[in-house]
């Protein structure tokens, strides 16, 4: 059985990522800030351990490599905060948080991984979660589009620098995608963004299970320094 790590397991997001890879021959290591909402996922799933780690805190990340017996087949950077506010409203804390989590947090736990995936001469794959605002841009949100768009070109150079480990690295970028994190938009300017949606929907978030367990599979094994768009059509 293969082990994977995913982080921020306790939301709507990681728990499909979790439910999908336990589902298909992984043992998964359900990482979040606190363990109680690790423990929301691990509870429900079969072959899921929780973890508590902080993905902004170098020592935090290291602790958590060394308490998972096994050296991951498998990583998902699926950690994710947003700061909304038009730049004269948004503060730098609010600009230095979103990028310490969302950017810096995947560089942390990407680079601990693959270099525990080298040390052990394993082939392995690294998923970082993006969105499709890392490419169009989004109306005060410059501090999670600059964070997410820097993981893709992040993503990038790491996939040239451990290839020919046969470390593959990409990125999966959701489009609108139901979780508490949309629940809480307003139904009308939701109503607007559905209709800028060719699919006339929202995503799921076993929409972005699948995606991960494609490009967590060997049916992905030449796909490298990609990003894989799941919106519905709205950014192509």
């Amino acid at each position: 059985m293969k082990q994977a790590i995913v982080t921020v397991a306790g939301g709507g997001l990681g728990f499909s990522i979790c439910k999908s890879l336990s589902e298909n021959n992984f043992s998964v290591a359900a990482v979040d800030l606190n363990l109680t909402d690790s423990e929301k996922t691990s509870d429900k799933l079969n072959n899921t351990k929780p973890y508590a780690a902080d993905v902004r805190d170098e020592e935090s990340i290291i602790s958590l490599y060394e308490k998972i017996d096994n050296t991951p087949d498998l990583i998902v950077n699926n950690a994710g905060i947003a700061r909304f506010g038009k730049l004269f409203d948004q503060k730098l804390s609010d600009f230095q948080d979103v990028v310490q989590t969302n950017l810096i947090g995947s560089f942390i736990v990407a680079t601990e991984g693959a270099k525990r995936m080298v040390k052990e001469d394993k082939k392995g794959s690294i998923i970082n979660i993006t969105s499709v605002v890392g490419h169009t841009g989004n109306l005060g949100q410059s501090n999670y589009t600059a964070s997410k768009a820097g993981i893709v070109a992040m993503s990038k150079s790491l996939a040239i620098e451990y290839a020919k480990k046969n470390i593959n690295i990409n990125c999966i970028s959701p489009g609108f995608i139901r979780t508490t994190m949309t629940d809480k938009i307003d139904e009308k300017f939701k109503d607007i963004i559905i209709s800028k949606i060719p699919s006339a929907r929202l995503g799921e978030p076993d929409d972005i299970a699948n995606a991960v367990l494609f490009l967590a599979s060997s049916h992905s094994d030449y796909i490298n320094g990609e990003t894989l768009h799941v919106n519905g059509g709205m950014y192509m």
